[in-house]
């Protein structure tokens, strides 16, 4: 079967990702188009719009991301969007979060070759590591519903941290049908931001009028993230309820990410293709 080649990246690509670190998101591009697609990691009608509706996004999130953070992408598949924030920000200390062999193998090999060693792989689900490492943002793309999202990934972040998910027009509803995991966690209020493409743009407050979010969509002009951190940072707990075992302010650090950058904790060669590089919730086989 005949794969098509990664497109060329877009005029603006070069302000997002900056003119040293490109031939890096060129590369990866590249390696979505060709291994991505035969594995099926990524769909092959993705391939021509790998830019503007992968690449680009994900980048854009690296301007919601505060420096020298610690960042975890929980189910993160190809790489989306963590492979490219480390290529976008090498100030951020970055652990990939994917159950599936085939899915954390392609991931290995993709650090390894772009020479990213402020990366970490972790195979398991998110739940494995609750209680033992917590990161300064947690974040995700096209993963769950909100609320699902918010006990998988609120056990991983820090007591003054925050989940920083991309999502999409069904935002708002997201939010009202989270209200009860957001207040049996003790959250913060969801707050949704804007992140613009142009140059020099800095992520804004979505306005609201009664939880109506129009403008939510993704567009050309930028993406839209959900933010949500601790009600009270000084007080940091889970009830038993919420499934996701220990979770304290502090913890330990997990066997399997013990400064290692892969940590897999299985074999590096996956089986074939899973048909698309996202799933709505976690797999193990």
């Amino acid at each position: 079967m005949k794969h098509d080649a990664a497109p060329p990246p877009p005029a603006h690509a070069v302000d997002l990702v900056g003119e040293e670190r490109l031939p890096l998101a060129e590369r990866y591009a590249a390696l979505l188009a060709t291994d991505g697609v035969v594995r099926g990691l990524i769909g092959p009608r993705e391939t021509p719009r790998l830019w503007d509706r992968h690449l680009i996004n994900c980048a854009l999130l690296a301007r919601a991301i505060p420096t020298d953070a610690s960042v975890a992408d929980i189910g993160s598949g190809a790489g989306l969007p963590g492979i490219v924030l480390a290529i976008v920000r090498p100030d951020l200390r970055i652990t990939l979060i994917e159950p599936l062999l085939r899915r954390t193998t392609f991931l290995e090999e993709v650090v390894d070759e772009l020479g990213l060693d402020h990366v970490q792989v972790h195979r398991g689900r998110a739940e494995s590591l609750a209680g033992d490492r917590r990161f300064d943002v947690v974040t995700s793309r096209a993963v769950a519903p909100l609320g699902r999202l918010l006990t998988w990934s609120m056990p991983l972040v820090a007591p003054t941290g925050h989940m920083v998910a991309m999502k999409g027009s069904s935002v708002a509803d997201e939010i009202a049908d989270a209200a009860d995991v957001v207040a049996q966690l003790r959250l913060s209020r969801p707050e949704v931001e804007f992140v613009p493409v142009h140059a020099g743009g800095t992520p804004g407050p979505v306005e609201a009028a009664d939880g109506d979010l129009d403008g939510a969509v993704p567009s050309p002009d930028g993406i839209h993230v959900v933010r949500v951190g601790w009600a009270d940072p000084g007080n940091v707990s889970l009830p038993r309820s919420s499934g996701t075992g220990r979770a304290s302010a502090g913890g330990r650090r997990s066997a399997g990410s013990s400064g290692r950058r892969h940590s897999s904790g299985g074999g590096r060669r996956g089986g074939g293709g899973t048909g698309s590089g996202r799933r709505r919730g976690p797999r193990t086989d």
